[in-house]
């Protein structure tokens, strides 16, 4: 939403408290727009989109300042206020990622018997912040406090291609013999990892090791709002090569299709294919 929409301030429905739940519900729709604005919104811009005398809005501002879910700039416009941030501040947005992506995670374990994962990028790295372990008696090992280099691994080559995470420059680390090495050996992996919606390593980052990821597209915020889309966790299978190379397309299907539930969980989309590279 930007400072120009105009914002919902229906009447009342019959049987409504017109003083109570008409007023709860502008003062709702006042603070929606704030918070969902792209940049700082000023009195008149908020009276002119809500309809409402300008009275009635200095009226519901006032009342919202009061209870600290908007505050003044040094200008003068409305932001949300410090309710916002500390409530930001006293939840870890990955663990709540990763609270909503559990039943995901344990239905694709339980169709795989394979440990699925998913994972963030976190200061330039790959994070695991959950797994679900395999079925099996030999299965992958337990990857969260584990660091590997993006590009050898699936979940790192989902966000490499989709760009939260920086694309190494020069020689690239090769932990084994079908490791990438150059930069356009991972170019092309990449481009390929984007047109079929999934990422694929096969003993790239231990012999006899293979992978699967997909991406999941949330919330957008900060400098971003004017993208489309943004990926913000890729889940993954990871399992013995052996077991797991002869149904690689089938598992990045599925990944496609549990992802795209949980995107859209995040109310941000339901398709794995993102914008193309450099467009917004």
């Amino acid at each position: 939403m930007t400072s120009g929409s105009t914002i919902a301030t229906d009447q009342a429905a019959p049987g409504t408290s017109q003083g109570g739940t008409q007023a709860v519900d502008r003062a709702a729709a006042l603070l929606t727009h704030v918070v969902e604005a792209d940049a700082p919104v000023t009195f008149a811009e908020l009276s002119e989109a809500s309809g409402l005398a300008r009275s009635t809005t200095s009226r519901l501002l006032a009342a919202l300042e009061r209870t600290r879910l908007l505050e003044r700039s040094g200008t003068g416009e409305y932001v949300g206020g410090p309710l916002f941030v500390l409530y930001a501040a006293r939840h870890d947005r990955n663990k709540q990622l990763a609270r909503l992506a559990l039943p995901m995670l344990e239905a694709i374990g339980e169709s795989t018997g394979e440990t699925v994962h998913v994972a963030v990028a976190n200061g330039g790295r790959v994070e695991h912040i959950a797994q679900v372990d395999s079925t099996f008696l030999l299965g992958a090992r337990d990857w969260t406090d584990i660091e590997v280099p993006a590009h050898c691994s699936a979940l790192g080559k989902v966000l490499l291609a989709w760009d939260v995470l920086d694309r190494p420059a020069g020689r690239l680390e090769a932990p084994t013999g079908h490791s990438l090495r150059s930069r356009g050996d991972l170019d092309v992996d990449l481009a390929q990892v984007r047109n079929r919606g999934f990422a694929v390593t096969r003993d790239e980052l231990e012999v006899g090791l293979a992978g699967v990821a997909a991406p999941v597209f949330g919330p957008v915020i900060g400098e971003e709002l004017h993208a489309k889309t943004r990926v913000v966790a890729a889940v993954g299978v990871s399992g013995p090569t052996a077991r797991l190379e002869d149904r690689l397309d089938q598992v990045g299907q599925l990944l496609i299709e549990q992802t795209e539930a949980l995107s859209a969980l995040l109310r941000h989309g339901t398709t794995t294919q993102g914008p193309e590279r450099g467009t917004a």
